[in-house]
């Protein structure tokens, strides 16, 4: 696994040894997605923490109404995973699916908590992804509970930069929890006030 960004993504940002990533990824497996297929589907058991090497993922839920709701989306050096299903085992209420053929890294938890306990770096680094995960769910609850959808929008680009060329305007949408029709509209008004500056 030495060749893979997760090895990159680990040596840079946290202080381990080479024995160490190979203690993480020695029960670490490759899962290799098509555009469209899924990781996790609603109802299974989430036993993993994902990364993505490489293409874009994104995790939703269906309402009763069989509406879709982006809850977010992971492209590479992302980590992804259903907490309530890992840690508390209930099946999950989401599906994972790759938009772009996609490469995933499938951590067991097991291994990330016995790396924990010997590395105090790598212990400190995992709780700091960990508080920005629920920092990110909290700003994003707030922004759906008060903010305008225009200024969803442009958290949205800060925060995604890249993805508009990536994901079709209907999962964005979705995302903002606005119809595709109030974000096309929001899209043509920021040109025009943007050309008029």
């Amino acid at each position: 696994m030495n060749n893979f960004s997760l090895t990159s993504y680990l040596t840079s940002n946290v202080d381990i040894t080479t024995q160490e990533v190979e203690l993480l990824s020695a029960n670490c497996k490759l899962k290799r997605l098509k555009r469209g297929e899924y990781i996790l589907q609603q109802g299974a058991l989430c036993h993993h923490v994902f990364f993505v090497e490489s293409g874009l993922m994104r995790q939703y839920s269906i309402d009763e109404k069989g509406k879709e709701h982006v809850i977010q989306f992971a492209p590479e050096n992302w980590f992804l995973s259903d907490r309530e299903s890992l840690y508390f085992n209930k099946p999950s209420l989401y599906y994972f699916q790759a938009i772009e053929d996609s490469v995933l890294i499938m951590i067991e938890e097991q291994s990330l908590l016995k790396l924990s306990k010997i590395n105090a770096s790598f212990l400190e680094f995992n709780n700091k992804l960990l508080h920005n995960h629920i920092r990110n769910l909290q700003n994003r609850i707030n922004q759906l509970l008060s903010s305008t959808a225009e200024q969803r929008y442009l958290d949205f680009v800060k925060m995604y930069p890249d993805l508009l060329l990536r994901v079709p305007l209907i999962m964005v949408a979705s995302y903002l929890g606005i119809t595709p029709e109030s974000l096309s509209r929001i899209r043509k008004d920021l040109a025009t006030k943007n050309f008029r500056k």
